[in-house]
């Protein structure tokens, strides 16, 4: 049973135009049993995107049109692969309420959903921390250094946790260590073993499950997985249900380092 369960689509504004029908056929063809595309899902109407062209997340006129395309694709290749409606839901500090008014309203229709933090507050401001190396290394200037943003980082994932999101809340939480997308730009050595044995403990205590994402080892300021290698080795010592996903933005992304991870 091979399974991917964190892929884009067409309907990611930063990602390509990649159709839907090549990511399944690729699956297909690679013996994948069960896939979820996990788009992006519209960040709050209220929430300002820090990013330079805000398109962190699917504008809300084409939630409708996402679903129901895939939910006619589930029907088509049903006999073929089995495809999982999906989103990839943003925590963002300070809209719980927002995100879960999203999630009463999608939640019916979804089968999986992934839990993610990609947006950090400091000081009444949100910056993405994974948009790009120049704004990761300038964001830990303003809070005080790297392993402050590191901190910070790890305390929005388990407050992440925490939150109440309502009965459609995912219990996948998405790449709990992307704060090391550019762990090589900034040429400090951090020990947080200790933070993320801290998140993938309080995962397993509250029934919980890892995103165990590859696409870290593709990034040239990563070169690992998130979580690293190591800590999915923890992970699993600790029987921490978790499912591969290779977060692909593109047919050629996906799957990718699955052998890698999932030996």
């Amino acid at each position: 049973m091979k399974k991917d369960g964190h892929i884009h689509s067409p309907f990611c504004p930063h990602g390509t135009k990649d159709p839907f029908e090549k990511y399944i056929e690729k699956a297909i063809e690679e013996n994948f049993t069960e896939i979820t595309f996990t788009e992006h899902a519209p960040l709050p109407t209220n929430f300002v995107d820090p990013t330079p062209n805000k398109d962190s997340g699917m504008a809300p006129k084409y939630l409708t049109d996402y679903l129901d395309t895939l939910k006619q694709l589930k029907k088509q290749y049903k006999d073929q692969i089995k495809i999982n409606v999906g989103l990839e839901i943003d925590y963002i500090v300070g809209y719980e309420t927002e995100v879960r008014a999203l999630l009463d309203i999608v939640g019916p229709v979804l089968d999986d959903a992934i839990l993610s933090v990609h947006f950090l507050k400091h000081n009444d401001t949100y910056t993405c921390i994974d948009f790009s190396e120049e704004v990761y290394l300038e964001f830990a200037q303003q809070v005080g250094g790297m392993e402050a943003l590191y901190n910070l980082y790890y305390d929005t994932v388990l407050k992440s946790i925490d939150a109440n999101l309502g009965r459609y809340k995912p219990r996948r939480i998405g790449h709990p260590s992307l704060v090391h997308k550019f762990q090589l730009a900034h040429g400090e050595k951090i020990d947080d073993d200790h933070r993320i044995i801290e998140v993938l403990k309080i995962m397993q205590e509250k029934g919980y499950i890892l995103d165990v994402n590859s696409a870290g080892l593709s990034k040239p300021f990563c070169k690992e997985p998130y979580p690293p290698m190591h800590m999915i080795e923890y992970a699993r010592s600790i029987s921490l249900p978790m499912i591969f996903g290779s977060d692909a933005h593109s047919v050629k992304d996906l799957h990718q380092h699955y052998e890698l991870i999932m030996k």
